[in-house]
């Protein structure tokens, strides 16, 4: 049977009953893990270009992310007449990618007389469309720029291979004569605590871009679902349990490498900002501003800045440092401002909580203290002087003296800091800025002096000298000399003289 469109789709539900058509495919709507998502959800973010970026973590092998971006690339190509590539991980990827495009061209719905030519590497369309599967390399990323890139199982390319694939889209007008927007969509599963897929979420999260997620649980709904939970039951008997845990339950890799220890990360940062509740001062890509307490006339306080200006954050940190634990009370996040702007605020932190400051003072830090308040120290951040503080401040963090809610940026940089990244020189390390800023606030906390509680005297019923001579009267004629004055007491009349 041959199907003609008058249109292409519109509406989400437009685009799940036309993939049902044409390719005898079913994408489950339903979702059932709380925090997770439908896969349609991820299908239509795509398809539409709702974002320039969408990310996706599912499940090893029973997600059927494979499925869903061959699905997606044919769906785009045919409907809207865009270019894709879909580029896999490994080899055993892209022969997932083909077969699963194979059979949807293969059901009875299909448009077949759409294609004019299909091998390994290129499909052609007659409405223009070329869709290209390969393996990522980096002869295959530096190709043709579609206005449609799709990424299958990241975590295994090499984080340089896929940052250059990601220059690959560009709008592309359609036979049509419409502009197709720009797109990319990525999805993994989670291998390596510290490898390709772990840097994505964390941009994604630094950018608020949407990550979709889902388990085997949404693909054996028994609503909409493909997959079979006798064979769920079977893998599960199959797979070590950590295994399990991590690549079907989308449990977060072990930590090997990692800077701080990640049990006391989040004992530091187990509070939620919406928990309290709080919310942001202001909050974009390059500002973010969070006050969680204002000054107090019976707190202390310390201020802290790590200097940066264009590719790395500017981060400014205020402790109230009265009592241990230190707690986070002021968090200033910036980058491509003025150092003028950048200074002024910390100024007026500094003056507002009568805090005492240090900022780094390593390359332009110095610059910047010409204009800092004087009462600022500087600290600069080399050698052994550097090592060991943020050795400091690791102990902190892990011996729970230090406090902090939930502000994802400053929660993340602790949480996948490596240790190469803390303490290496190398180019390919970079110490976080969130981190550094609160290694300044910690290493001019313990060198204050130590707070203490007032030491209190039990008074007893005995009356004291004054209030003796008061209630009984001098008995006995006194004399006070002061300077070159005589003053005489009697018995009638008390003065006391200093």
């Amino acid at each position: 049977m041959s199907i003609q469109l008058a249109r292409a789709p519109r509406t989400s539900e437009e685009l799940y009953w036309l993939v049902k058509t044409l390719w005898n495919i079913t994408i489950p709507r339903t979702k059932v893990c709380a925090e997770h998502n439908a896969p349609f959800d991820a299908f239509a973010a795509s398809y539409f270009a709702k974002e320039p970026q969408i990310l996706i973590h599912g499940s090893r092998g029973l997600a059927g992310k494979s499925r869903l971006m061959s699905i997606l690339g044919i769906t785009k190509a045919a409907v809207m007449g865009s270019d894709v590539n879909i580029l896999g991980g490994s080899l055993s990827q892209s022969s997932n990618i083909h077969e699963t495009m194979r059979d949807a061209w293969a059901s009875e719905n299909a448009p077949r007389a759409m294609m004019i030519s299909e091998g390994n590497q290129l499909v052609r369309l007659s409405n223009g469309a070329k869709i290209r599967p390969l393996t990522a390399s980096q002869k295959t990323v530096r190709g043709p720029h579609p206005p449609t890139l799709l990424l299958d199982e990241i975590d295994e390319m090499d984080q340089d291979i896929l940052d250059a694939a990601l220059g690959q889209p560009m709008p592309q007008k359609n036979y049509l004569g419409e502009i197709i927007k720009a797109h990319t969509a990525m999805s993994s599963t989670w291998q390596y605590a510290d490898g390709t897929f772990a840097e994505m979420i964390r941009r994604f999260r630094e950018n608020e871009l949407p990550i979709f997620t889902w388990c085997y649980r949404e693909s054996m709904n028994p609503i909409d679902g493909w997959l079979d939970p006798e064979f769920v039951e079977q893998k599960k008997r199959e797979i070590p349990a950590e295994m399990w845990r991590v690549e079907y339950e989308l449990g977060e890799p072990s930590i090997g490498n990692r800077a701080f220890d990640p049990d006391s990360v989040e004992r530091m940062f187990h509070v939620k900002p919406e928990d309290i509740p709080l919310k942001p001062i202001k909050k974009t890509r390059d500002y973010e501003e969070w006050c969680m307490e204002n000054y107090g006339s019976a707190e202390e306080y310390v201020i802290a800045a790590d200097w940066a200006k264009e590719q790395d954050f500017t981060v400014i940190s205020v402790w109230n440092c009265s009592i241990l634990p230190a707690k986070l009370v002021y968090y200033v996040r910036m980058r491509r401002r003025p150092y003028p702007v950048m200074i002024e605020q910390f100024n007026k932190l500094m003056k507002h909580y009568r805090a005492e400051g240090i900022h780094d003072a390593t390359g332009l830090g110095g610059v910047v203290a010409d204009y800092l308040d004087s009462r600022a120290q500087g600290f600069k951040m080399i050698g052994e002087k550097r090592s060991n503080m943020l050795s400091d401040y690791i102990n902190a963090v892990e011996r729970s003296r230090v406090m902090a809610p939930q502000i994802q940026t400053a929660y993340l940089a602790h949480k996948y800091a490596s240790v190469e990244d803390v303490y290496a020189s190398g180019k390919e390390f970079h110490l976080p800025d969130e981190v550094c800023s609160f290694a300044l606030a910690w290493h001019l906390i313990q060198r204050r002096p130590a707070a203490a509680d007032p030491i209190v005297i039990a008074k007893d019923d005995a009356a004291s000298f004054i209030d003796s001579q008061m209630r009984n009267g001098v008995k006995k004629t006194e004399r006070w000399e002061v300077g070159n004055v005589t003053r005489k007491t009697t018995d009638d009349e008390y003065s006391l003289m200093v």
